[in-house]
């Protein structure tokens, strides 16, 4: 399943998936959807198998814009989980 991680700043939504490439994880750099109500921001896309090990790795940063997880539906949307 699809996740992202929310952040209202591009920023440091760009830091989090260089961060977490070099980490190994294998993220991407997607537009956030409308559902997440942050405006035209940026997520890490990440499959959910990966939840634990960036969670770990985002707790060793101070992300301040960081909005949340979401979770792709079986509508084809994302709701925060």
């Amino acid at each position: 399943m699809t996740m992202l991680a929310v952040f209202r700043s591009r920023a440091q939504a760009i830091d989090c998936v260089a961060y977490l490439k070099g980490a190994g994880i294998p993220v991407q750099t997607v537009s956030t959807p409308q559902e997440a109500g942050v405006g035209c921001g940026l997520s890490a896309r990440f499959d959910e198998s990966f939840l634990t090990r960036v969670r770990f790795f985002m707790g060793k940063r101070s992300y301040s814009s960081f909005s949340g997880f979401m979770r792709r539906t079986g509508g084809g949307g994302f709701v925060y989980c």
